[in-house]
């Protein structure tokens, strides 16, 4: 209880908590970062899966290797 306390204090204290604070936003920045371009990377993909799906459906081969290859050049 008293450790807690003396890190509760530490926060709220003038200066007490400023560079930890700093620290864990500069952290949390950069893991949203990574999160945003995971799911830029997510959507990509399922444009590529939805691109490959209806012409698959449809026995458009032409289509299909048009899909392929974009998805490759854009690798």
């Amino acid at each position: 209880m008293k450790q807690g306390l003396k890190q509760a204090l530490k926060r709220v204290a003038p200066g007490g908590g400023d560079q930890e604070l700093a620290e864990r936003v500069a952290r949390l920045e950069r893991e949203v970062a990574d999160l945003r371009r995971h799911n830029l990377r997510l959507a990509e993909l399922a444009d590529v899966v939805q691109e490959l799906l209806v012409p698959m459906a449809q026995r458009d081969q032409e289509r299909v290797d048009a899909a392929i290859a974009a998805f490759q050049d854009a690798l």
